[in-house]
C-alpha cells in the first residue's frame, strides 16, 4: 500500500478570513509570563489548527506582530485572535466576568489528572499555561477555579509549555467539538 503525502492544495485549508468567521470552541489559552517567542508561536499554530477561542497573552509574553513568534506561528497569530494583558490576574478577572471556567495547568496537592476532568461541551474553559521554568504563578493558581495536570511517568516531571499546550488543547479539542 503506497502512503503519497498530499499536497498542500489536497488538504482543503480554509483562509484566514474563513477562519475569523468559523464557528470556534469555547476554549481560550491563557499564557501567564511565557518568555519564548518560539513556545507563543507554536501555541498560536494549535490554537488554529483546533479553532480555539483566542489566546490571552500576559505580562513578558511578546506579542504579534513579531518576526520570531511567526517563524513558529506560520502566520497562526493573524487567525487566532489575542489580548495583551499587563496583570495575568487582570485577564483571570475577564475571563471570570465573562463566564469561563479558570483552569491553571499546574502540579497541586489538588490537581486532577487531564484525562479525568470533566469537560463539558457546553462549557467555556480557559486554560492557563505558565513560565518556562517558574510555571504558572501561586497567586494565578489561587485564583483558578481548578488545577489540572498531565500524567507524566519519567525522570522529569515537567514538558515544554508548547507541548503541554498541545496535549491540553487537543483533549479540550477531542471532547467539545469532535
Amino acid at each position: 500500500m503506497l502512503h503519497r503525502k498530499l499536497k498542500s492544495e489536497e488538504l482543503n485549508r480554509i483562509s484566514t478570513e474563513q477562519f475569523k468567521e468559523a464557528e470556534k470552541s469555547n476554549l481560550i489559552i491563557m499564557l501567564d509570563n511565557v518568555r519564548s517567542v518560539h513556545n507563543i508561536g507554536a501555541v498560536f499554530r494549535t490554537a488554529d489548527a483546533y479553532r480555539a477561542k483566542a489566546i490571552y497573552l500576559c505580562g513578558i509574553c511578546a506579542t504579534p506582530p513579531n518576526a520570531e513568534i511567526h517563524k513558529t506561528a506560520l502566520g497562526a497569530e493573524l487567525s487566532v485572535d489575542f489580548k495583551y494583558f499587563k496583570s495575568s490576574i487582570d485577564a483571570v478577572n475577564d475571563l471570570k466576568e465573562n463566564g469561563y471556567k479558570v483552569i491553571a495547568i499546574e502540579q497541586t496537592e489538588n490537581s486532577v489528572s487531564l484525562e479525568k476532568f470533566d469537560i463539558k461541551k457546553d462549557e467555556k474553559y480557559a486554560v492557563i499555561l505558565g513560565h518556562e521554568v517558574k510555571g504558572v504563578q501561586q497567586e494565578v493558581v489561587d485564583a483558578a477555579d481548578f488545577t489540572i495536570e498531565l500524567p507524566q511517568f519519567g525522570t522529569k516531571h515537567s514538558l515544554n509549555v508548547s507541548v503541554t499546550a498541545g496535549i491540553v488543547i487537543w483533549e479540550f479539542a477531542k471532547r467539545m467539538i469532535i
